[in-house]
């Protein structure tokens, strides 16, 4: 119970050193682990059964040469592409959101660095302290984010990728 206090604690004070603007970093990576574990779930549990379907549906056929087959085969298979890809889109657009919040991040941090020497001059190393560390946290967190998202996004692509060259082979049009 312990640990769990100590890093709720920690954690509440990061996103109070980072300012508004890190939570709003919070909230767009929640959104894009929970897309990123969506589709290992979904590539987990429900693509075997899809492509079972697909497979039985094709095996079922009787007529596996003609011009309609292949059109049906090319059906199934922009169909499986369609769900392997279902949310990938906005996976890469938090992608790219997160460094971009980091970097809206880092210019109102340095707002809040000059509006101090504004006020006190630059005898208050104190109060330029706290603006140059709500300047950088917010990049760093975009940036760790951005990078790490960018990992599974490019592993998923290669599991659809995959995916869909073997089913390809499976549903051979003769």
């Amino acid at each position: 119970m312990n640990f769990f206090s100590n890093f709720f604690d920690a954690l509440d004070n990061f996103l109070q050193m980072g300012g508004t603007l890190l939570w709003i970093i919070l909230f767009v990576s929640i959104l894009l682990w929970t897309l990123i574990i969506e589709r290992f779930l979904f590539f987990r549990i429900h693509y075997p059964k899809l492509r079972l379907e697909w497979l039985e549906n094709w095996e079922n056929r009787t007529d596996k040469i003609s011009k309609t087959a292949f059109f049906i085969r090319e059906a199934t298979l922009s169909q499986a592409k369609i769900s392997l890809t279902k949310t990938l889109p906005v996976i890469k657009m938090l992608i790219a959101l997160c460094p971009l919040l980091g970097l809206l991040g880092t210019v109102t941090g340095m707002i809040h660095v000059f509006d101090v020497l504004a006020i006190t001059g630059t005898g208050n190393a104190r109060a330029m302290a706290s603006g140059i560390s709500q300047a950088t946290v917010p990049t760093m967190a975009g940036m760790v984010i951005a990078i790490s998202g960018l990992y599974f996004n490019k592993l998923i692509e290669e599991w659809v990728s995959d995916e869909t060259h073997h089913l390809a082979d499976l549903l051979k049009h003769y």
